[in-house]
């Protein structure tokens, strides 16, 4: 990774973490976040202690220095993944009062990238989305559990309020995916094949086209749209394979949708990361298995 890619990583990782951050105390002072304040502090810590504890185990096998060692700008810079996962996990999903869910999430979160990884030109590269994978995997591991209620990021807001927040996230979202992540045409193909299922399906299924859009209304569609789907870490760098993952999701989306799947973002995401991922493994496979791979000096191609 050469060092302008690594700051443009770190820039966008420290906006995202203060954004996050920012979106959590006022959410949970004034904008009506149904979870306790306990939720996000024990999912903070669950993922922080993963996090560093995996990270030490990884690096005593390899033989590495620890990525944490340093200094405490080190070890600051090396948190904030697990602290952007930490609170989304704690954000997104709703457990009641139960509290030990929420640790689970964070902790699945942050294991998947140390466990599900594929070695990619010589590197240990994880393909899931962390915060996807840590929903995804904690909503199948307990039924009772839910996403947040939508109706949460704006229950305290009023008149001009309902529209503002969604414009000020909205507006950094691009921001930061123009000027740091680089996934705009992501961004695009994502909405716009939404909006087609939507529309196959009102025409195969007989339904209301305007009703299959409107999860595009809620915040949480864009938090999703514009911080979570567009992990610059496990969705692909060049634009048309951009615009093949965007579209991959929507229309896996749909497909849930038809198969009365609920919480079909999350779990979307989740399996476009895993075909990726299997797509990566198998040129990967095929590439290690050529003749002329020892010759090959070239990138490995990116799926």
């Amino acid at each position: 990774m050469s060092g302008g890619t690594r700051d443009l990583r770190l820039a966008a990782l420290t906006r995202f973490a203060i954004a996050i951050t920012v979106l959590n105390v006022v959410g949970h002072l004034w904008l009506g976040f149904e979870q306790s304040i306990a939720h996000p502090l024990v999912s903070l810590a669950a993922a922080y202690a993963t996090e560093i504890l995996l990270e030490t185990l990884d690096a005593w096998a390899a033989s590495r220095p620890r990525r944490y060692a340093g200094g405490k700008a080190a070890f600051v810079r090396f948190l904030l993944p697990a602290h952007i996962t930490g609170l989304a996990c704690a954000m997104l999903l709703y457990t009641n009062s139960r509290l030990m869910p929420i640790a689970f999430a964070s902790a699945a979160a942050i294991a998947s990238k140390y466990v599900l990884r594929i070695r990619v030109g010589g590197v240990k590269r994880h393909v899931m989305n962390p915060s996807n994978f840590g929903i995804s995997a904690t909503l199948l591991a307990f039924p009772w559990i839910g996403i947040a209620m939508p109706y949460m990021f704006t229950e305290s807001l009023v008149s001009w309020g309902n529209w503002v927040l969604p414009a000020v996230m909205i507006t950094s979202g691009t921001l930061l995916n123009l000027m740091f992540t680089k996934r705009l045409p992501l961004i695009v193909s994502w909405l716009g094949a939404f909006v087609l299922q939507a529309y196959i399906r009102s025409l195969l299924f007989d339904g209301v086209f305007l009703a299959a859009l409107m999860p595009m209304t809620g915040v949480a569609f864009i938090l999703f749209t514009f911080y979570m789907v567009t992990d610059p870490s496990t969705t692909p760098n060049g634009v048309r394979a951009q615009i093949v993952f965007g579209s991959s999701v929507a229309f896996a989306y749909g497909v849930l949708m038809v198969s009365h799947v609920v919480f079909g973002l999350f779990f979307a995401l989740s399996a476009v990361c895993t075909a990726r991922g299997l797509l990566i493994l198998a040129a990967e496979t095929l590439r290690a298995r050529s003749p002329a791979a020892e010759l090959d000096v070239r990138p490995a191609v990116r799926v």
